[in-house]
C-alpha cells in the first residue's frame, strides 16, 4: 500500500506551537522538534503495524482499522481512538484520556512525502517524511 515502508521525519511546521497547546512543557518542546523520529509502516488488509523510534522511544503499535485502542504519545500523554481509511488518507480520531479532549490526526502521501497532520484546540501541526 501506499503508506508501506520506512519514513524519516524531514522537517516540522507549526510543531512546537502544537506541542504547547498539549501541554508539553518548554524543555521536551525543543527536545521533540529535533526527535529524529522515524516511522516503519506496514498494512495488511485492515491490520497496520506501525513501529516508531525517536531519540526518546522504540515502540510497535498494531491496530486494525476503525477499532479503538490505547496510545501513549512520547510525552506520556494517554490517547484512546482509531484510525480509518477516507480516500487516500489515513485519518485518526482521539481522545485525550486526561481531559477528553479530542486530537484529530491525518496521514496522507503528498507526491514523495508521508505529511502527518495534528489538529488540538484550534491548532494545526504539521510533519513532513521522507522515505528512509
Amino acid at each position: 500500500m501506499a503508506f508501506d515502508g520506512t519514513w524519516k521525519v524531514e522537517k516540522n511546521e507549526n510543531y512546537e506551537k502544537f506541542m504547547e497547546v498539549m501541554g508539553v512543557g518548554l524543555v521536551k518542546r525543543k527536545l521533540g522538534g529535533h526527535d529524529n523520529l522515524k516511522i516503519t509502516i506496514h498494512q495488511e488488509g485492515n491490520k497496520f503495524t506501525v513501529k516508531e523510534s525517536s531519540n526518546f522511544r522504540s515502540i510497535e503499535i498494531v491496530f486494525i482499522l476503525g477499532e479503538n485502542f490505547d496510545y501513549s504519545l512520547a510525552d506520556g500523554t494517554e490517547l484512546n481512538g482509531n484510525w480509518n481509511l477516507e480516500g487516500n488518507k489515513m485519518v485518526g480520531s482521539f481522545t485525550r484520556k486526561d481531559n477528553g479532549k479530542e486530537l484529530k490526526a491525518l496521514r496522507e502521501i503528498v507526491g514523495d512525502e508521508l505529511v502527518q497532520t495534528y489538529i488540538y484546540e484550534g491548532v494545526t501541526a504539521k510533519r513532513i517524511f521522507k522515505k528512509a
